[in-house]
């Protein structure tokens, strides 16, 4: 087993896993509202991508852009659905609701583009690179170069942007918000799309790495549900850090032990972490509570 071919896919893996966990990351942790259908966000917006490829023959930069329109109206759709439960923070109903979404996106993906996998080819993923004997592909790359700038613009839009913290005003108090003339149903809008579009953009750089099926969508939750606790809900740094942890962790363990109890052990490390750090990692203000 090469331990550098390891560490590579695990830095890569990490960085999937952050770049998914994005939208969660300011929708859970700023705006303080969840949405258990984000996974089937992130499928419906890979056979978009795949559909704009293969069915369109779109190029792959402007099926990227294609998928981020799908998953904004998404988030756009799913938020008018919701939006006097987001008025009320009634967390259990929204849950109950996004659920209901995300088996309805399910079912509408396996009407429209079918049962069967498929697997989204670009550019990228023929052009490889050897690093200390092992390989990386362009479309790894890609992935780690636009999560790193992600993750940078969101910490600094967050800490430094008057949007962050208009987000965080409207989630301590919507009602407080809109007497101090705030447009809270914008807000939560604009959440909600940032949502839809961050997953979509994750989708289409990571769904070349693996083939693409109605059900990918339950793993994708999981694995963001993980980070965003992990790294302290609300903290953009933390998420990230997290992420690249974890993915390094499943890495290893997979290619050491076994890949199929990585999750199991990954869920075992996220319940050390919250015995010994119930704050997660939370390195960085990033919208979190304290």
């Amino acid at each position: 087993m090469n331990l550098v071919q390891q560490l590579i896919n695990g830095i890569v893996l990490g960085h999937a896993y952050a770049l998914i966990a994005v939208g969660w990351t300011v929708l859970l942790g700023v705006a303080r509202l969840v949405n258990f259908g984000h996974g089937q966000i992130y499928m419906l917006a890979a056979f978009v991508t795949w559909w704009a490829v293969a069915g369109l023959g779109l190029p792959y930069p402007v099926a990227i852009l294609v998928a981020m329109a799908a998953g904004v109206v998404i988030g756009l759709i799913m938020q008018a659905a919701m939006l006097r439960l987001t008025f009320t923070q009634d967390l259990v109903s929204i849950m109950i609701v996004t659920l209901g979404f995300g088996h309805m996106m399910r079912g509408i993906a396996g009407l429209v583009f079918g049962g069967q996998p498929q697997v989204l080819e670009t550019p990228l993923s023929y052009i490889d690179f050897e690093v200390a004997g092992a390989w990386v592909t362009a479309q790894d790359m890609a992935v780690i170069i636009v999560s790193i700038i992600a993750f940078a613009l969101l910490h600094f839009v967050l800490e430094r942007g008057s949007l962050g913290r208009t987000a965080r005003m409207v989630a301590e108090d919507p009602k407080l918000a809109q007497l101090a003339g705030i447009d809270v149903r914008k807000v939560y809008f604009s959440v909600f799309a940032f949502e839809g579009a961050a997953v979509a953009l994750a989708s289409a750089l990571v769904a070349p790495r693996t083939p693409i099926l109605t059900s990918i969508g339950f793993e994708e939750v999981i694995v963001t549900f993980v980070v965003v606790v992990l790294g302290g809900i609300g903290s953009v740094a933390g998420s990230y850090v997290a992420g690249l942890g974890l993915g390094i962790f499943t890495a290893l363990f997979g290619g050491f032990v076994s890949p199929a109890y990585a999750t199991t052990a990954a869920f075992g490390v996220l319940i050390v972490v919250l015995v010994l750090r119930p704050s997660g990692l939370a390195l960085g203000a990033g919208g979190g509570r304290r």
